[in-house]
């Protein structure tokens, strides 16, 4: 059972890194998409009163095939965008046996920032994945699901990640 106290939510504005990488995974016919956004925040040093500006970089992961098109398709180093997801940390083993760990926020919705010419106002989200891949429409989901690869992890418990993912009927409202 969930508990109703906690809730995992990211909501970051940045600017991509570089273009999206996107991986086919043979085994389950689907791909997802991987890139890095930078945030930027001014930092006050309060000694000599000067900002200073830090940059932070989140790796980003897209596993909805509709997002992963529209990244691919869209996405370019530079561009201004928010994304919303979740946080995931995993650990994998890479090539030489070593124990990695990894934490990424998985996008179930991006949107396009900044001017008209550059795209401005075009999103996508997993709530348009209702209609087209059925409830759900994402990793775990019949049909939409995906085998991780090595040093991957499904999503825990073969949960899948539920901001706006959602089609569910009235009877799924608990009051």
């Amino acid at each position: 059972m969930r508990d109703i106290n906690s809730l995992n939510k990211v909501i970051l504005v940045g600017r991509l890194g570089q273009k999206p990488e996107i991986r086919s995974h043979p085994q389950s016919g689907s791909s997802s998409a991987s890139f890095s956004l930078a945030t930027n925040e001014r930092v006050m040093n309060r000694q000599t009163q000067q900002q200073t500006e830090r940059t932070e970089w989140h790796k980003i992961k897209v596993w909805y095939p509709r997002l992963v098109e529209f990244a691919d398709k869209y996405l370019e180093k530079g561009k201004l965008i928010l994304i919303e997801g979740s946080i995931r940390s995993r650990d994998y083993q890479d090539r030489d046996g070593n124990k990695k760990y990894i934490t990424e926020v998985v996008a179930d919705k991006i949107v396009l920032l900044g001017k008209r010419e550059e795209g401005s106002a075009m999103t996508t989200d997993t709530t348009d994945l209702d209609k087209v891949y059925g409830r759900g429409g994402g990793p775990g989901a019949p049909g939409g699901g995906r085998s991780p690869e090595a040093g991957e992890e499904e999503f825990p418990s073969g949960d899948e990640p539920v901001g706006g993912a959602g089609g569910g009927t009235d009877d799924d409202i608990p009051f």
